[in-house]
């Protein structure tokens, strides 16, 4: 069967025959791997955060600024990223982000002090955020919103075996070699991608904006998305919701390490037991969504990171989850039950979000993100500020995430005209 012509012209811009349909099981394939480059950026070094503060000679808010200043750098980058994707493509922005995150991973590897790290997990979060925009506006390129959140759903059930190995794996190479070994493959990973790019990822923007760049218009396309109230309860959903993820990611390895007395690879194993969570939240919003619709899935979504986050908290103060192994389980059981209801939302949040937006699906993705990723480096801050050596602020922290979440998303869209795709 010939290609669409819309595919067929898409290769003639690009130069590149490609090789995957950009609606095959492989495309999907290469589209996990893209999008999972924040959530690996971020996993597999967890273990070796007390390693590269003892390492590095700094406490551990320092420490933790390797992860809100690579948040800050996914949140900035987003903003470029997106738009240009629109102007230039989707293909292009993902060649020089990938090249660029390999550059940044060896700087990582290579860092002789604290600012340097820091510097450079900025500089690869640059690299790193196109693969979630601009996977996630190829998504928007080819499928309709409900569509789109069952294919956003299928994507992060297959991602989500990358992020579970990672601190495991993470835990292993710092026990075995040290934690620049980490960013070590990191650095092949983004090589492994790039070349994926290249040669196998068609080009699927087929409404180019040669003015999506113009500040001006540029300044309109994101004041247009942020008036829109439905984009609104969708990105505070699912910002509310990452936040309180990033909670855990920045707090529980000093939490686990230091204040449960577990070694580094039992704690990627108990990271592993809240991405287990997370996966199985996926196949049920990829199962689901169609039936039920983005609105129901979130609203039980909402729910049940509440049942995760105040079950955690209860626990920690009550000193049910005292320090210890046992204390330790329970704290990542809670997770778990947290990342089943953030799985279930933020394919849902994510669709829900930019399927009004059919002609600036790489600017809409990126306001999202943004959103996400600012407020997430925000809490990932204060939780490293307050952190006592126990796990209460980093609980009381997710508890509070997964309540605003949930009545921000039923207050917005309890105001939210009903209205079909805009191609703003």
């Amino acid at each position: 069967m010939a290609a669409p012509a819309w595919r067929r012209a898409a290769a003639r811009r690009s130069g590149v025959t490609p090789r995957l349909p950009p609606d095959s099981r492989a495309a999907n394939v290469l589209l996990a791997g893209l999008v999972a480059m924040m959530a690996i950026s971020t996993d597999l070094y967890l273990p070796s955060l007390p390693a590269i503060a003892h390492d590095l000679g700094t406490d551990v808010a320092t420490a933790q600024l390797t992860l809100s200043g690579f948040l800050v750098g996914i949140a900035l980058g987003q903003i470029v990223v997106g738009p240009l994707s629109d102007r230039f493509g989707r293909r292009p922005v993902l060649l020089v982000a990938t090249g660029l995150y390999v550059l940044a991973s060896l700087a990582c590897a290579l860092a002789p002090d604290i600012d340097s790290l820091i510097a450079s997990r900025v500089v690869q979060a640059f690299g790193a955020c196109a693969g979630g925009v601009v996977g996630r506006a190829v998504v928007r390129d080819i499928h309709e919103r409900e569509a789109a959140a069952r294919v956003l759903a299928m994507i992060g059930a297959a991602m989500a075996i990358v992020p579970a190995l990672g601190p495991v794996l993470g835990g292993m190479i710092e026990m075995a070699a040290g934690w620049r070994w980490n960013f070590a493959l990191l650095a092949s990973f983004g090589a492994l991608l790039c070349v994926g790019v290249a040669l196998g990822l068609p080009e699927t923007n087929r409404h180019r904006d040669p003015t999506a760049t113009d500040p001006a218009r540029l300044a309109r396309n994101f004041a247009a998305i942020l008036a829109t109230r439905s984009f609104l309860a969708h990105a505070a959903a699912a910002a509310c919701a990452y936040a309180g993820l990033f909670a855990f990611i920045s707090g529980s390895s000093f939490v686990f390490v230091d204040g449960y007395g577990v070694s580094p690879q039992i704690y990627g194993f108990c990271f592993a037991l809240a991405v287990a969570g997370y996966l199985i939240g996926t196949l049920i919003a990829a199962r689901q969504v169609q039936r039920i619709g983005t609105s129901v899935l979130l609203r039980v979504a909402g729910w049940v990171m509440c049942a995760g986050g105040i079950g955690m908290a209860a626990m920690v103060a009550s000193g049910f989850a005292a320090p210890g192994p046992i204390g330790a389980a329970l704290v990542a059981a809670a997770m778990a039950v947290y990342c089943v209801g953030f799985g279930m939302c933020n394919p849902g949040a994510a669709a829900g979000a930019i399927a009004p937006f059919p002609r600036l699906a790489g600017t809409a993705a990126a306001a999202l993100g943004a959103l996400q990723t600012g407020s997430a480096a925000l809490v990932g801050f204060m939780v490293g500020r307050l952190h006592d050596g126990t796990a209460l602020p980093m609980a009381l922290t997710i508890a509070t995430m997964a309540l605003a979440g949930m009545v921000a998303f039923r207050l917005l869209m309890a105001k939210a005209p009903t209205a079909p795709d805009r191609g703003v």
